[in-house]
């Protein structure tokens, strides 16, 4: 009933704006513009013409009544804008038809040929179209909404490019009321487009001011299509009304450190510009036809920057004027991309690790880090993120617009599936893809519950320290290496950082940079950024000393106390030491651990282990992805540090990838490979 009660009100509305344009109409003498064929009844006494103001307010008087009974029907926004936008035009059509054939007596199908290039019956369409998206009652957007506009702003970018490149030169409306107007449309066809296809990336991933961009470029869009064509008018509008319609889905906002260095650039832009058209005017002065001043320098750069004189000025001469007018304009169009590239750009990733906070995530690290990644949370080029209390946090870092979480969430168990919550929605309003490195098959729950994805990683080797034992045929290798280095003079030191005295910490740095050489510090989830980065009990280093009592090399491990486990760091060492070095501090370490109350130790992690283990029953596909990790073998240690582990006969812990989805996997890789230092372009502190 209600429904039935607004369609008749709506009805009237239409009738009486009608009605009124034809009462006020002949009467009023607006200043400004006049759009023809506004009353066709009144045709023979030229009375067809009113005002532009006139016409549109009272239009708009009635699109928003229109908009507000579609609000009171809760009519959802997409809908309320087509269908109020495809009625309005369709009475304004049919009327304007019929005045055509009384009016002009013609035939029926050439006056319904006429009312279609007729421009009043399209604006009040419009706007009867953007007060229905404007005012109805919103509805949530179906995810791929975002894709599927940003997928038709592109298109209609494209068409504004291709409007540019083949233009047409019919007569419009706009054109007509300001004949200077249609260079200006012809020139600006082209950015324009370009324009909408650079934002419709930012349209995909949701970004609010890509939405505000669009909708501005859109609605010039429209207006630059009538001036110039009449073919691209209709799509860009009804574009534009659905973008409105869908404002409440583009809420990711952008980074708000940007707002003061767009208006830095701006002025640099406008200075820039500004002072080469008065450097060139100045230098080329004798081919003007006036004098060269400030105003006159001011006016021509303005008009090429506008795109007026790509075809020359009539206040220059020679072979200057055809090229000072695209140099300017092309100066322009890359300063602004520029502009644009920042105001568009995702949130920036600042890091920050204040003290305070470091204290409190290693007081939870120590606490609640059951598991034997999580020291190595406390890594400097780490941010945390807190949940609703100090209960619980996560370390992440972003590269390359991903966030990439280093292992599980530390904390209280009550606090973990409100703290991921709570980062889901915090990455994804700055528009961070998201992306957890070595997850645990304890959490797969968790992270599957919130829609994301895993994908087997690797294995970590984890030794039983009870279980350990040299005895037995099988780990007869290891205990020869144990052997021969206690036979050769090599002893294990093992010692707590703070045990450690200046010359030894100098010693044990030098190791490090020697087995390292010129490569870069590597790791992110499963390895500490510096040796005494841990202090007190947190760390441990197995020293092996030389015959000559000096350190020959050593395993650094950061010890994880709520799970009684010690987790392998790095083990450099001198490249004259004798093999089984490696093997011989693993085996004293496990005894030390046995000793002082460690129950495991966690050696290397395998990347893609079931896949690499001799033996393993491999389908085709699995047999094929071996061949490719072995053919990496020279970039990245995976069978070797297989083989190394399986010599402890070590249990297997396997290990995940978490991310969102899976067109987001070639994009988490590169991060990765960024973050853990295999690729040259992620700094410290930034993405």
């Amino acid at each position: 009933m209600l429904i039935a009660v607004a369609g008749l009100a709506g009805l009237g509305v239409v009738f009486a704006a009608t009605g009124w344009l034809y009462l006020v109409g002949p009467h009023a003498h607006l200043p400004g513009p006049r759009i023809g064929d506004a009353l066709p009844l009144d045709e023979l006494s030229r009375h067809s013409a009113v005002s532009l103001l006139l016409f549109v307010a009272i239009w708009g008087a009635a699109a928003l009544l229109l908009g507000l009974l579609a609000r009171l029907v809760d009519a959802e926004r997409l809908s309320a804008a087509l269908i109020l936008a495809l009625l309005v035009g369709l009475w304004c059509y049919l009327a304007t038809a019929v005045s055509i054939l009384v009016v002009r007596q013609i035939s029926a199908e050439d006056a319904f040929q006429s009312a279609g290039t007729v421009r009043a019956v399209y604006v009040p369409a419009v706007l009867a179209g953007l007060a229905g998206a404007w005012f109805a009652r919103p509805r949530p957007a179906r995810p791929r909404a975002p894709l599927v506009l940003a997928a038709l702003v592109a298109a209609a970018g494209l068409v504004g490019v291709l409007d540019a490149i083949f233009p047409e030169h019919a007569t419009t409306l706009l054109a007509a009321i300001e004949p200077g107007a249609r260079p200006l449309a012809r020139s600006l066809a082209g950015p324009f487009g370009l324009a909408l296809i650079s934002v419709a990336p930012g349209l995909a991933r949701r970004r609010k001011r890509a939405w505000q961009l669009a909708a501005v470029l859109l609605a010039g869009a429209t207006v630059l299509h009538v001036m110039h064509s009449d073919y691209g008018a209709i799509p860009t509008a009804l574009l534009l009304l659905a973008l409105l319609s869908r404002r409440g889905v583009f809420d990711a906002p952008g980074d708000p450190e940007a707002r003061p260095r767009v208006l830095v650039r701006g002025a640099l832009l406008a200075a820039t510009v500004y002072a080469y058209g008065f450097a060139a005017l100045w230098a080329n002065r004798l081919e003007a036809d006036r004098p060269f001043g400030l105003r006159f320098a001011f006016g021509e750069t303005t008009r090429a920057l506008l795109a007026l004189s790509l075809h020359g000025s009539p206040h220059l001469a020679g072979g200057f004027d055809r090229w000072f007018g695209p140099s300017v304009l092309v100066l322009g169009v890359v300063g602004a991309g520029w502009i644009l590239h920042l105001w568009l750009a995702p949130w920036r990733y600042r890091h920050r690790q204040e003290a305070a906070v470091r204290d409190v995530a290693r007081s939870l690290v120590q606490d609640r880090g059951v598991d034997s990644l999580a020291p190595f949370a406390l890594r400097a080029d780490k941010s945390y993120f807190f949940g609703d209390s100090d209960r619980a946090f996560l370390a992440y870092r972003v590269v390359a617009s991903v966030a990439i979480v280093s292992g599980d969430p530390i904390g209280a168990d009550e606090e973990l599936p409100g703290l991921l919550d709570r980062f889901i929605e915090y990455a994804r309003r700055r528009d961070w893809r998201i992306a957890v490195l070595g997850a645990s098959d304890r959490f797969l729950p968790l992270y599957r519950a919130r829609g994301l994805r895993a994908l087997y990683h690797g294995d970590e080797a984890v030794v039983d320290v009870e279980q350990f034992s040299l005895d037995g045929r099988a780990i007869r290798k290891v205990r020869q290496s144990v052997h021969r280095l206690r036979k050769a003079g090599f002893a294990p030191l093992v010692l707590r950082p703070c045990e450690i005295d200046d010359q030894q910490r100098a010693e044990l740095e030098q190791i490090a940079r020697t087995w390292r050489g010129s490569e870069p510090q590597r790791g992110f989830v499963m390895e500490m950024d510096a040796l005494f980065r841990l202090e007190d009990e947190d760390a441990v280093f197995v020293i092996g000393l030389g015959p000559d009592g000096h350190p020959r090399g050593f395993v650094h491990f950061a010890a994880c106390h709520a799970a009684r486990t010690l987790s392998l760091s790095s083990m450099p060492r001198l490249r004259d030491v004798p093999n089984g070095f490696n093997e011989w501090l693993v085996c004293s370490a496990i005894e030390w651990s046995r000793e002082h109350g460690f129950d495991r130790v966690s050696l290397n992690f395998a990347p893609f282990a079931a896949l690499l283990a001799p033996g393993a029953e491999l389908s085709l596909f699995q047999r094929l992805q071996r061949r490719v990790l072995l053919s990496l073998k020279g970039h990245f240690q995976l069978d070797n540090l297989l083989h190394f582990n399986r010599k402890f006969f070590p249990s297997w812990q396997q290990r995940f990838v978490v991310y969102e989805r899976r067109r987001d996997l070639p994009r988490v890789g590169i991060a990765a490979l960024a973050a853990e230092a295999y690729l040259p372009f992620a700094k410290r502190g930034r993405a």
